[in-house]
């Protein structure tokens, strides 16, 4: 006799199709060995009662607040228990409740609905990714002097050459190819360092940093671009010369942004970040982290589809080491598939952050191994897209992580 650690559908499926189950009894049975925790925040103790009382009718519980059963505490979170079979049964109940519970009916079914969808997909120009088969790496291009990894590949105007100057486009667009070569799925190309304490730089120097580069690697690699801009008219000019995707660290904050992601049809990372990088890691504090997060990105979402950009086309990256402490980084990264109930692809970017350097006490250069057991592990939690410097490692350890699955 054992306990099985089995959580993906597919793995219970087939376990019940090796002990030759009926297929109208693996039907049946499915959402009855799926076990699920929901938390529904600031709940009015009326409501409260009402949801403890008709999930414990239907063999599930739901804690709250001591005092909410008596009506000493008039709000309370919940923490609804139960197994997938309980709770869409649950989600259809409450749509027939008074007090605001058939919203909350509705929302549950929505966000069951998200969190177990694994045939999530994105579309960037003439390149589909199919989330559900394995994960996707995103490499970084940094035309930057001031890159916090020291990779940038700008000579900045101190006369320091960092790496490739901006005008050899040419071995700019070899050291992307080789990004491809070893397993790069999107090159992100960024003209503005966000590091911790950045300074911002002007729209002409932006532009004049990424745009020829852009405009000469879609000629040449054989993947798709992102820009990596906060900024809507680097963004509409390198989408007009080739890029595919706009990868925004303030999540369309600007207007402008979601209009030229929409007139031209682009992907769109949206970013959670809490202030600016100048000041974000000047003592960031949450109340409750993976919610205030969870919140903001919602937020973005329909921003982003009220301006006109198809749901399809939207990533979302929880922002680790934008405005978080290296404690937030590490629970961001065990909870991560709580962002799946937002029904969109995860991207994260955990590449030679100070995090990992402050627990291994290594320099930027010295966080590749670091680098990819966090990815490994954000795969493992639910992530999809990854941002890495260091493309042939993290590559290597993802295809044993998508093997073991």
């Amino acid at each position: 006799m054992r306990i099985l650690s089995l959580s993906k559908e597919k793995d219970l499926k087939q376990l019940m199709r090796d002990i030759h189950v009926d297929t109208y009894g693996i039907k049946i049975m499915l959402p009855k060995a799926q076990g699920y925790l929901l938390k529904v925040n600031a709940l009015n103790n009326i409501s409260a009662n009402i949801l403890k009382q008709e999930m414990l009718s239907l063999g599930g519980d739901v804690a709250v607040a001591r005092g909410a059963l008596t009506g000493k505490v008039k709000k309370t979170d919940c923490l609804i228990m139960g197994s997938l079979a309980q709770l869409d049964r649950l989600s259809d109940k409450l749509r027939k409740q008074p007090f605001g519970l058939n919203t909350m009916g509705r929302e549950i079914g929505q966000v069951l609905e998200n969190y177990q969808r694994e045939n999530l997909s994105l579309v960037l120009g003439g390149h589909k990714f199919n989330f559900g088969t394995r994960s996707y790496i995103m490499g970084i291009v940094n035309l930057t002097p001031d890159s916090f990894s020291g990779d940038g590949l700008y000579a900045g105007k101190d006369g320091k050459n960092y790496g490739l100057r901006t005008t050899d486009y040419g071995l700019i667009c070899n050291y992307a190819e080789q990004l491809v070569k070893d397993g790069a799925d999107i090159i992100d190309i960024g003209g503005e360092s966000t590091r911790p304490g950045a300074k911002p730089v002007s729209l002409e120097e932006e532009l004049s940093r990424v745009i020829p580069v852009i405009k000469a690697a879609a000629k040449k690699i054989k993947a798709p671009i992102s820009v990596d801009t906060y900024k809507p008219e680097v963004a509409r000019q390198a989408l007009d010369n080739g890029a595919s995707m706009v990868n925004d660290i303030t999540a369309l904050k600007n207007s402008k942004m979601s209009k030229a992601a929409s007139h031209y049809k682009a992907g769109v990372a949206i970013m959670h970040m809490r202030g600016n990088p100048r000041l974000m890691q000047k003592n960031p504090r949450y109340v409750s982290l993976i919610d205030e997060i969870i919140e903001y990105l919602s937020a973005a979402l329909t921003r982003g589809v009220e301006a006109g950009i198809a749901k399809e086309k939207i990533v979302i990256d929880p922002g680790i080491g934008f405005g978080k402490t290296p404690e937030h980084n590490f629970e961001i990264l065990k909870r991560l598939k709580e962002f799946k109930v937002l029904g969109r692809p995860i991207l994260v970017g955990v590449s030679r952050k100070a995090f990992i350097g402050k627990i291994l006490n290594v320099g930027a250069e010295d966080r590749i191994f670091g680098s990819v057991a966090s990815c490994v592990l954000a795969a493992k939690n639910g992530a999809n897209i990854f941002r890495v410097h260091d493309v042939k490692a993290v590559k290597q350890a993802l295809l044993i992580e998508d093997k073991i699955g």
